[in-house]
């Protein structure tokens, strides 16, 4: 199957200039969505990992089902203010500003290898704040199962610069 013909691309939203692949078609197809998700459990299987890790919003889909069919834990990663309990922070720049994402202090622990989910790797600010955030906790991250990559914007490449495995099921110019 080819999932690129499942995401609909947006141009100029949400602001002119941007190209926006927008996951919802995905989801609404019910072949692209299952497809999707035994492509992420293939490539999980061959990891080593004792948790999947989620980063706000769209990554809790996908991680969701995938720890309910390998039984693992889900770990939140939330922006700042969304979780309830003592947390880890993490500060991390964007094209427009700062933001932070957190995680549960009693989330993970130094024995924890970690997967971490998303949607989309773009320039890879919020991937490595999600990395160094799960460091923060001693765990150790284990790699990255992304649904795109936009190749030509830098994200991939930095999270291979630093070490980590990356993988993603569609590839797609971010301009």
């Amino acid at each position: 199957m080819k999932l690129e013909k499942a995401i609909r691309s947006i141009p100029n939203y949400p602001k002119k200039g941007i190209l926006f692949r927008d996951i919802t078609s995905l989801l609404e197809n019910k072949k692209a969505f299952n497809f999707t998700i035994k492509k992420m459990l293939t490539i999980s299987k061959k990891l080593k990992f004792t948790k999947i890790a989620a980063i706000e919003s769209r990554g809790f889909v996908f991680a969701s089902v995938l720890c309910f069919l390998l039984k693992k834990p889900l770990v939140l990663l939330r922006k700042k203010n969304k979780l309830p309990g003592k947390t880890f922070s993490q500060k991390f720049k964007l094209e427009y500003g700062y933001d932070i994402i957190e995680v549960h202090k009693n989330s993970l622990n130094k024995n924890d290898k970690v997967l971490i989910i998303d949607d989309l790797i773009a320039t890879g600010g919020t991937a490595l704040a999600a990395a160094k955030l799960i460091e923060k906790t001693k765990s150790k991250v284990v790699g990255f199962i992304f649904l795109i990559d936009l190749f030509d914007l830098p994200g991939n490449k930095k999270l291979n610069n630093k070490g980590y495995k990356t993988f993603s099921l569609i590839k797609f110019p971010g301009h």
